[in-house]
């Protein structure tokens, strides 16, 4: 049986539901709604991608019984009102990261998908790209031996503007939620389980977001990593994975294409390449597609989801936290 013809709205019309347009394009097909909390912007989305159904509001999106699939590209103080009225009207949800602001609202959401029989996933680009497809694959054989330790670097350098959504606290800005879910994220892929042992450090900005933090973490198999995150400091995308045969090293590791693997013995130097950095979200969609089309969403790895969402939560936990009208 051939797969059905899925129709895709997108909520939120910033440059990641633009992105998301363009892959669309790629593959020939085109959005089949959008809906924005400013009305003209969506129009003029619409026009830009020729997108055929504008929404006059946002809730005409969620009771349109032609939506299959809701991109949601919203800020992530948003997203666990929109999740649970796209859930609660039957549609399947691809959420930008981070999915949710916290575990409590993350478990109510994946509850509901189940009783709904519905596929919710968060548009992490790592569990999407052929290259760590291929990477995970090779550690499963046994190929670089048992993964030791794993140390990551993502720092961007935004300007002190304390009303973008990067350093303000209605929007759920900070570095944790905003790149730091990428690095976890990269973390939980290569460990054999979640970590358990969480202990950190942490700088707030001016607003109260946080601005900088180390992380290290373990679990229960011994399998350690380090982390480093800074919002106004520039820092490589820089993955290490330390095996026992060698290393793995990661460039531009969330959306990458290409790997090195140094030989510890040896020294010998090979490059892994799979796919391209251009296709993410490319990707992403194929995958979401045949998640609902299958039944199987395991490819959407909302497991690994949830696991990093336990430790982002600890971590606001630790570091008291919490955003305006948030409930842990």
């Amino acid at each position: 049986m051939a797969d059905k013809k899925l129709n895709w709205a997108v909520l939120g019309v910033g440059v990641i539901a633009n992105e998301m347009a363009q892959a669309f394009h790629k593959q020939g097909k085109t959005l089949y709604a959008v809906a924005n909390r400013t009305h003209e912007k969506a129009v003029a989305f619409a026009e830009k991608y020729s997108v055929p159904k504008v929404y006059d509001a946002i809730d005409d999106l969620f009771t349109d019984d032609a939506v299959d699939v809701i991109y949601l590209t919203t800020p992530h103080n948003t997203h666990y009102p929109f999740i649970k009225r796209a859930l609660e009207n039957g549609k399947h949800l691809l959420v930008e990261k981070s999915i949710t602001l916290n575990s409590r609202e993350l478990d109510e959401m994946i509850a509901l998908a189940a009783e709904k029989n519905l596929v919710l996933a968060e548009a992490m680009t790592i569990w999407h790209m052929p290259l760590y497809k291929t990477l995970w694959n090779q550690i499963a054989r046994g190929d670089f031996g048992r993964v030791q330790i794993i140390t990551l670097n993502f720092g961007s350098f935004k300007p002190y503007d304390m009303r973008n959504r990067f350093f303000n606290l209605d929007l759920a800005g900070g570095a944790l939620l905003d790149i730091g879910v990428y690095a976890l994220s990269i973390v939980r892929s290569f460990m054999a389980e979640k970590p358990t042992e969480i202990l950190s450090q942490w700088k707030p900005s001016p607003t109260g977001s946080d601005e900088m933090s180390t992380i290290l973490l373990k679990n229960t198999c011994g399998q350690m990593a380090t982390v480093a995150l800074a919002m106004h400091s520039k820092q490589p995308k820089r993955a290490v994975i330390s095996c026992e045969r060698g290393y793995i090293e990661i460039m531009e590791y969330p959306r990458a294409e290409k790997a090195i693997y140094v030989d510890a013995a040896t020294g010998a130097v090979k490059e892994i390449f799979a796919g391209e950095q251009t296709n993410a979200l490319y990707y992403e969609i194929e995958d979401m597609e045949r998640a609902i089309n299958t039944g199987d969403a395991s490819i959407m790895r909302l497991g690994f989801s949830k696991d990093v969402m336990d430790v982002m939560t600890a971590l606001r936990k630790n570091w008291n936290l919490r955003y305006p009208n948030e409930t842990w």
